[in-house]
C-alpha cells in the first residue's frame, strides 16, 4: 500500500507542477525527495511522513498564489484524504508544509518534529550550493529583477511580510537568505552537506564581485 501511495503522490505532484517555474518545478521536488531519503537514513524517523512531506511541500507555493499560504496545505490535505491516508499522518504532513519555509528567517515555527527537521534540511540544501545559485538567478529572471545594484543594500532585518514582498536584486538574496541557511540546519547530515555548499557560494560571490569591479 505504501508503495502505491508514494507512486500516486509522485504522479500527482508531477501533474500539478507541469507548468511550474524552473526553480520550483518537479525536478526541485525530486531533488528534495532524494535529499530527504539521504538524511532520513541517518535519523530515527517516520519515513512515510518524510516521503509524503518532501513530495508535497511545494505543491502550491504561496509565491505563485498571490502570497496565499493556505493553498499548499489545503491541496496536500485534499490529496492525502483522497488516498485514504490516516488522519494522524495527514495532519503531520500538513503541519510540516505549513512550517517548512524560511519566511525571512524571523518566523516562529508553530510545530516541531524530527520529520519536519529532516524535510526542512532537505529543502534548504536545494537552496544553496551550485543548484541554489542557479535557482536564485532563475527566479530573479522570472521576476525580472536586477542582478545586482550596489546602491540597494541587503535588508537583514525584514519581517515575514517584508520578505515576501521584497523586489531587491538577486545578489541581495544571498545575504538575506542563502548564506544564513548553513547555521539553520537541523540534522548532522544536513549540516555536513551545507558546509561544502556554503563555501561554494562564498567562492561564487568573491568571483562575482571581482568581475563586477573589473578586477578579473
Amino acid at each position: 500500500m505504501e508503495n502505491n501511495l508514494i507512486e500516486n503522490t509522485l504522479l500527482f505532484v508531477q501533474k500539478q507542477l507541469k507548468e511550474a517555474e524552473g526553480g520550483h518545478d518537479w525536478f526541485h521536488i525530486e531533488r528534495v525527495y532524494k535529499n530527504t531519503l539521504l538524511i532520513a537514513n541517518e535519523e530515527k524517523c517516520d519515513i512515510l511522513v518524510c516521503q509524503l512531506a518532501a513530495l508535497l511541500h511545494d505543491i502550491a507555493d504561496s509565491k505563485f498564489h498571490n502570497g496565499d499560504e493556505t493553498v499548499g496545505p489545503k491541496t496536500a490535505r485534499i490529496f492525502l484524504e483522497s488516498q485514504d491516508v490516516s488522519a494522524e499522518i495527514t495532519e503531520h504532513v500538513v503541519e510540516i508544509i505549513e512550517n517548512i519555509s524560511f519566511k525571512g528567517g524571523n518566523f516562529e515555527k508553530q510545530f516541531s518534529s524530527k520529520e519536519l527537521e529532516i524535510v526542512q534540511d532537505a529543502d534548504r540544501l536545494d537552496a544553496i550550493g551550485a543548484i541554489g545559485i542557479a535557482r536564485c538567478f532563475n527566479y530573479g529572471g522570472f521576476k525580472n529583477r536586477a542582478l545586482y545594484n550596489p546602491e540597494i543594500l541587503p535588508n537583514l532585518n525584514m519581517s515575514k511580510e517584508e520578505y515576501k514582498k521584497s523586489e531587491s536584486p538577486t545578489i541581495n538574496h544571498f545575504y538575506e537568505k542563502l548564506l544564513l541557511l548553513k547555521d539553520k540546519m537541523n540534522t548532522k547530515t544536513g549540516k555536513k552537506i551545507a558546509e561544502e555548499r556554503h563555501r561554494y557560494m562564498e567562492d561564487f560571490l568573491e568571483q562575482f564581485f571581482a568581475e563586477w569591479e573589473g578586477k578579473k
